[in-house]
């Protein structure tokens, strides 16, 4: 069968004023003092493709408008509802003020694969995501409700950020859209 590549204005997306008005599943990402403008601005992308309500960036994390982050946001800085804390540990303790179940997303002990996860639709999530060589800080994992670990079968011990963010963004939106 051949296929013909869509064209832009094929793809039928919404306005940036429509995506603000539209539900969001029950998600907030939280980047934990992640340094790379590339990957932020991935994450922003990828929030803006499955409806996350809204980004947390703390400590390092670069904040928009950053011509580095909207290489790889492409306008997404601009769709999806962010904010910034200094401390991780405040937002942490915000998010669960406002009703949030808290996962990191680390190989730790006791971590649940995330093909085991199941979520709850009634619930709001929100999971974090550490930096680049250290992930997520230890004091952060122990405020957390659990940790949520992408099952890895090759010789490397971790993914990219912004990969990581794909695959739990990916399957939260399955599960709560």
């Amino acid at each position: 069968m051949k296929q013909r590549k869509l064209k832009l204005e094929e793809l039928n997306r919404i306005s940036i004023k429509e995506f603000q008005e539209t539900e969001k599943i029950p998600l907030v990402v939280v980047l934990d003092n992640v340094r790379s403008q590339n990957n932020i601005g991935s994450v922003f992308r990828t929030s803006d493709s499955f409806l996350v309500e809204e980004i947390i960036l703390c400590g390092i994390t670069a904040t928009p408008p950053n011509t580095e982050i909207h290489k790889t946001a492409l306008g997404a800085e601009d769709s999806v509802n962010w904010r910034y804390f200094e401390d991780t540990i405040i937002a942490l303790n915000t998010l669960r003020e406002e009703g949030y179940n808290i996962y990191s997303i680390e190989q730790a002990e006791n971590s649940l694969s995330l093909e085991a996860l199941q979520l709850n639709k009634q619930k709001k999530y929100a999971v974090i995501l550490g930096h680049e060589v250290h992930g997520v800080m230890q004091e952060v994992i122990n405020l957390s409700d659990g940790c949520i670990e992408i099952p890895q079968y090759g010789t490397k011990h971790s993914l990219n950020v912004s990969v990581t963010a794909g695959i739990v963004i990916w399957d939260f939106f399955k599960q709560l859209y």
